[in-house]
């Protein structure tokens, strides 16, 4: 996924005084590129720079409304668009920390400061001078002889202040006021309970015997993380997906394999001071009394409107279109499992948390192919570079290492990024392994946006992060083949950042619809599992060999393997958010378990199969930005299939025509156009779903 701050939606407030000669963000960094000093930033720094970059952008906003002159777009919307440099300065770098260091000190800051931002950027959007002075300009713009780019920023504006409240009377302003604080504090405690709920649990197993089926790999790992939370000579296994989902593959504990899994869906759901019930309760119920404060009939119609799906009904048919294939392809995935269980006497019926294990071993049955295998072939040092050798063949961009650039944690790496001809492109940080500080999942922000201001090209930074498998003492990380894709997925955001070429920073790199940004990202995975780019990264780790044709032909074939699972875990979690956001009344007392049995009972969900996200964990739509927009990775999947197959026509994975179109209209434009006149720039047409639908072997 990816991790974006936005003004409008996170900002801060008042704490602890700091003199500004003391304070890192009151001073021009004078550190490589301009990075942030991570190591001169302290935790007393944040609050203080967070009340004066809300008071320099007030004094922004003020001298705009304040200004005689007649409303222009220079003197109006592109000054708006240029305030609020310091404020974006700390706000890039406390929610960075907040994702992937945090502590109790960062989470109190956060509460302190988040209702003040919502505070702040509804002060801007419900401002009605500012809002005469950005109609003006909108009412006159067929007259102004504006670029594209312009027009763009002019029409995003005056639609953002529309759907952001400012056509509401007195009483309804303030009460959409009281909502987004609201909002943003609920928002807050729900990604605080889930990394919570992750970092508590721990299944701690003192016998060899209850490691039966193990790989040794897996086995080193869990005496790894019981020697660091104080259980030397025992093995732990915790909730992060490099130890849980090896633990589902392989153990032959079939109690064990319930009591971790169970320990992961449960999360959020034990009516205790972790619970998310209520939250998940409240703020669907917040969001349904927002979206008709401002007219519409649901809050999924709100935030459809500025997606390319434009409205429910489109989503909808998606995701039916989808899951009645997919559906029938989980069945007959599941019956072979059972076959499996009954023909060694199993004498159960298979669960949940049966899957991951017996899916592992029908693979292993029908293709000889199993996660072991991989592995060893999947260095993350090799990875690394293998994403990087795609882009330098797609777009002739270099990538060097960077040690001299201040990082935030030894896991981190910066890289610089040039051009083939040496010019510089921006940085890039990466930190790939899990911590207790961390949240769960993988995702790209920024440390700084690209823009321009000027005449000067202001370049990005930024940063990756995953949760992938660690080094152990004696091994270095290898990674699955998911995780692989997954690196590869964010490496695509990152791109996207990077290349970014546009003028205004509020429509550059990944600021782009919801259903749009996971386009750059989902086309990358298809290059991860590519014959030709396998042999390019794929070595073992100890002799340096490429992967064997064998192997990588076992690949191939497996590949529409367990699809109907993962394309219906995936659709399950889509309708439920779409459910949640279709609500027509408020109702902050909703039973959320019974709500979402009736939304998955609706659509036929099997009892084998668990939604891939359960309510009171699904911090995409309750604490990520991505409710009534879950579906987008399916929208995009659309795209990223019928865009890679421009590729795979031309006979050339690497073919420079399309790399080049697909950079120039795609990667390099943010929001300066609609996404479907962009895609259609690229492609010649619009996408078609038969290229997603044969990928998946669902056609």
């Amino acid at each position: 996924m990816i991790r974006t701050t936005l003004i409008t939606t996170t900002l801060l407030m008042t704490a602890t005084t700091a003199m500004a000669s003391d304070n890192p963000f009151f001073t021009e960094w004078k550190t490589p590129f301009g990075v942030p000093p991570f190591q001169q930033i302290k935790l007393e720094h944040y609050a203080p720079a967070f009340e004066e970059g809300m008071k320099q952008q007030k004094r922004e906003v003020a001298a705009i409304v304040e200004n005689p002159v007649a409303p222009t777009f220079a003197n109006t919307v592109e000054a708006l668009d240029r305030s609020g440099d310091l404020l974006d300065k700390v706000s890039l770098v406390f929610f960075a920390m907040k994702s992937s260091m945090t502590n109790d000190d960062l989470e109190a800051v956060a509460k302190q400061v988040v209702p003040e931002l919502s505070k702040h950027s509804d002060e801007i959007l419900l401002n009605d001078a500012l809002f005469r002075r950005i109609e003006a300009v909108h009412d006159q713009r067929d007259k102004l002889n504006l670029t594209g780019e312009q027009l763009r920023l002019l029409e995003e504006d005056y639609k953002n202040f529309v759907r952001g409240g400012a056509k509401l009377s007195p009483d309804k302003k303030a009460r959409l006021t009281e909502i987004n604080a609201e909002l943003s504090l609920l928002s807050l405690s729900f990604g605080e309970h889930v990394l919570k709920e992750n970092n508590r649990f721990e299944m701690v197993l003192d016998k060899e015997a209850d490691l039966v089926g193990l790989p040794a790999d897996v086995i080193a790992g869990a005496a790894e993380t019981a020697k660091q939370r104080g259980h030397e000579g025992k093995w732990v296994f915790t909730l992060h997906k490099p130890s849980l989902i090896p633990f589902l593959q392989y153990s032959e504990r079939r109690d064990l394999r319930e009591k971790i899994y169970k320990g992961y869906i449960e999360r959020g759901n034990h009516d205790d001071e972790l619970d998310n019930k209520k939250i998940c309760a409240r703020m669907a119920a917040l969001r349904v009394e927002k979206a008709k404060l401002l007219g519409y009939p649901t809050h999924a119609h709100f935030v459809l409107e500025d997606n390319m799906a434009k409205e429910p009904e489109q989503v909808y048919e998606l995701l039916h279109k989808l899951w009645t294939p997919a559906l029938a392809r989980a069945k007959a995935e599941a019956a072979d499992m059972q076959k499996m269980i009954d023909a060694e006497g199993g004498g159960f019926k298979l669960q949940s948390w049966d899957w991951w294990y017996y899916a592992e071993r029908v693979k292993k049955a029908k293709y000889d192919l199993d996660e072991t295998m991989l592995r060893p072939y999947l260095k993350l040092e090799n990875v690394i570079d293998g994403a990087f050798e795609v882009a330098t063949r797609l777009y002739g961009l270099r990538f060097e290492k960077r040690p001299e650039v201040p990082v935030y944690h030894e896991d981190v790496a910066c890289f610089e990024v040039k051009e083939a001809d040496g010019t510089h492109v921006g940085l890039l940080y990466v930190d790939y392994f899990p911590r207790e500080s961390k949240r769960g999942g993988a995702w790209m922000s920024e440390f700084r946006g690209q823009s321009k201001i000027g005449g000067k090209n202001i370049r990005p930074v930024i940063f990756n992060v995953g949760n992938f498998s660690k080094p152990t003492a004696d091994k270095p990380s290898l990674l699955s083949f998911e995780e692989t894709q997954t690196m590869f997925h964010e490496f695509g955001h990152a791109l996207h950042g990077l290349l970014s070429d546009c003028t205004y920073k509020s429509l550059s790199g990944t600021n782009v619809p919801r259903d749009f940004v996971e386009l750059p990202s989902q086309i990358m995975e298809n290059w991860a599992s590519e014959p030709e780019v396998l042999k390019m990264y794929a070595r073992h780790y100890e002799t340096g060999e490429p992967m064997p044709d064998e192997l990588i032909e076992k690949i191939r074939k497996s590949r529409h393997f367990n699809q109907g699972f993962e394309t219906t875990e995936y659709l399950a979690a889509s309708f439920l958010d779409m459910d949640w956001h279709t609500l027509t009344e408020a109702d902050p007392n909703c039973d959320v378990l019974a709500f979402e049995n009736k939304s998955l009972d609706r659509i036929g969900l099997i009892s084998e199969i668990i939604s891939r996200y359960r309510s009171p964990y699904f911090q995409h739509i309750f604490a990520g930005g991505y409710s009534a927009g879950y579906y987008s990775y399916i929208w995009s999947a659309v795209l990223d299939a019928d865009a890679f197959a421009a590729f795979k026509e031309t006979g050339n994975l690497f073919d420079q025509k399309t790399a080049r179109a697909f950079r120039e209209n795609v990667l390099s434009k943010g929001n300066t156009e609609d996404p479907m006149t962009l895609y259609k720039k690229f492609r010649g047409k619009e996408p078609s779903i038969e290229p997603l639908l044969k990928r998946r072997g669902l056609d």
